[in-house]
């Protein structure tokens, strides 16, 4: 009565790896010492300087973006800590120190 499905019956259930490393990674704890500021279209990102506690990075200090609330002491889970946010640019209008 019904045609049988050929090809790919069983891709509903792998799992494909994204990125360069096919190994699973698990979070790295890093706790946030400084608040430098607020970046982002509408200033709902929070950039933040943290310490990571564990893993191969070990008390790297690194600048990282957070969405959501956040303030000095927290912790945060990272999944990876190769990548650095870019510094906050100063706004300075054209003359302000001229």
């Amino acid at each position: 009565m019904g045609k049988k499905k050929q090809g790919n019956e069983g891709s509903k259930n792998k799992t494909k790896s994204r990125g360069s490393g096919a190994e699973k990674r698990e979070s790295v704890p890093a706790t946030v010492e400084v608040i430098v500021g607020r970046t982002g279209f509408k200033g709902e990102v929070t950039q933040v300087k943290c310490k990571v506690l564990a893993g191969r990075e070990k008390g790297r200090d690194m600048r990282r973006n957070v969405l959501g609330p956040v303030r000095e002491g927290d912790i945060l889970m990272l999944r990876e800590t190769e990548i650095e946010a870019r510094r906050i640019k100063p706004k300075v209008s054209k003359g302000a120190f001229s």
